[in-house]
């Protein structure tokens, strides 16, 4: 995400998918299915990060590169090209298929040639430029182009051209306008652009600007964003709003919901876990692969679920046996009134290679193999909850009204009831808003859980396995191919975030 970026890289083959364009569905609705297929290694040195009048893209789940991605068209003739979703930055770009990274065979996700499309027009040379705080960047132009995104075509869309580029993928950010990269740099709300979702409803292709998402669980191959409407058949039990909260000047660039409870659940028992943080500001970003929570929080999250540590990789590492967990961590948000999303084990322990798994050469997990945890560590706000969090979500962003609806994911459902956004600022179809949000400003009492819940997210019927792992010189990173994760985190304009 642009402004808040998780970025992991992974050496090894991937699985990518390719889209093909499916029957239209009833009600003005077109979904395209994926079939899988393999594609090239991921370009090394580039640290990864994502019913009526609505329109459904299928998303790939393409957890080897860490997020979520989309096939479109831009151009004219239309230019086939796989982009990341991204509901944490609001610029769709991709590179140009002269780019340096793009002529070294990186790109293999697809790239843009402006020379063969007859609509391309340049509308901002030179001001198109994210830089993120890894080192990466993308520079070059903003221009205007034909974009094709689940069925639905966008006749002149803004964009930007990545000329100059170290990342060999595009995204396509649906975030709040005033989050756009050229927001940034011309440190200036009036610098904004009619982005992807407000064009959108500009040519009446929605009625609000608004979507939901829907990432289904990490095994499977796909999930979808709707625009402009939800999936009532895509989720389970009340479909609940709840406030999304400005920067302290006042605008709304994140979408910063409040984090108010975290319990630890298992056959052994419950724990509440507290922090110095709560009521936590937490980011709801598909371009974040990870999550990432306050220090004294995570601490408490690792010794229930028997992670650890690791300060060499700079990673929480658990044995890969925990995948199989009863246990399982439940999200509450807005007070205690608001939704609470459960998250079970089998969607927060990920593989760390694309091989064979390096495995604990000491320790009580010695010849146990070795995975990452989804949640890590953080010290600084506004926290990230990405996609190891998500999966287990059904959201609906509604960026007219400031609200974000939750409910439990349906896992895998073959039905679908989709209802579309009424008019611009109706509220969020079937939903109903949290009551008392008002208390959310209450700050529980900071105590020590008893931990009670830790032996039954035990994978070996009880048994503790909270100590250290053991991981000598053998256990190294040439050994592993590991996935590296770098938490970087830059501010738009005036938009520091202190909530609460």
């Amino acid at each position: 995400m642009k402004g808040y970026t998780s970025s992991a890289l992974l050496l090894g083959p991937v699985l990518l998918s390719q889209l093909a364009l499916a029957q239209q569905a009833p009600s003005g609705v077109v979904q395209w299915n994926i079939q899988k297929r393999p594609v090239p290694n991921v370009a090394p040195n580039r640290l990864l990060r994502r019913a009526g009048s609505t329109y459904q893209e299928i998303l790939q789940n393409e957890q080897a590169r860490g997020g979520y991605f989309a096939t479109c068209e831009m151009g004219t003739p239309g230019q086939k090209v796989t982009l990341q979703l991204d509901t944490g930055s609001s610029d769709v770009w991709v590179p140009d298929s002269t780019a340096s990274v793009c002529s070294q065979g990186a790109c293999d996700l697809g790239s843009f040639d402006p020379t063969t499309s007859k609509t391309y027009t340049v509308v901002g040379r030179g001001e198109f430029d994210i830089s993120y705080v890894d080192g990466s960047s993308s520079k070059g132009d903003y221009f205007t182009d034909v974009f094709k995104i689940g069925g639905a075509t966008v006749t002149n869309l803004t964009m930007g051209l990545g000329a100059k580029t170290d990342i060999a993928y595009g995204l396509v950010g649906v975030g709040y306008a005033n989050n756009e990269a050229i927001v940034g740099n011309a440190q200036s709300l009036n610098a904004q652009y009619p982005n992807l979702p407000v064009t959108m409803v500009d040519d009446g292709l929605i009625n609000t600007i608004a979507y939901s998402l829907w990432l289904n669980d990490l095994d499977s191959n796909e999930g979808h964003i709707l625009f402009g409407g939800i999936d009532t058949k895509k989720y389970k039990g009340d479909l609940t709003r709840i406030k999304i909260y400005p920067s302290s000047n006042g605008y709304y660039f994140s979408f910063i919901v409040a984090l108010t409870s975290l319990q630890a659940i298992s056959p052994s028992g419950n724990d509440t876990l507290t922090s110095e943080e709560f009521p936590i500001p937490v980011v709801l970003d598909s371009g974040t692969t990870l999550s990432y929570l306050p220090q004294d929080l995570v601490e408490q999250v690792w010794q229930e679920v028997g992670a650890d540590y690791s300060s060499r990789l700079q990673l929480a590492l658990i044995p890969c046996s925990k995948k199989t967990s009863k246990g399982y961590l439940s999200f509450q948000f807005a007070g205690p009134d608001g939704p609470r999303i459960n998250v079970r084990m089998d969607e927060l322990v990920l593989d760390l290679t694309s091989g064979n798994p390096p495995k604990y050469t000491s320790g009580p997990n010695k010849g146990q193999d070795v995975c990452e945890f989804g949640i890590q560590n953080s010290t600084s706000a506004p926290y990230l909850l990405g996609d190891t969090f998500l999966r287990s979500a059904y959201v609906v962003y509604d960026l007219v009204n400031n609200e974000i609806a939750l409910a439990e994911t349906d896992f895998n459902s073959t039905q679908s009831n989709i209802v579309a956004f009424a008019s611009m600022s109706a509220p969020i179809p079937s939903a109903t808003q949290a009551p008392n949000q008002a208390a959310v400003t209450n700050r529980p009492a900071v105590t020590s859980p008893a931990f009670s819940a830790s032996s039954g997210f035990s994978g070996n019927g009880g048994e503790d396995e909270n100590a250290s792992p053991g991981m000598p010189s053998a256990f190294g990173v040439a050994q592993m191919s590991v996935m590296g994760v770098s938490m970087v985190f830059a501010m738009i304009g005036s938009g520091i975030f202190a909530l609460f």
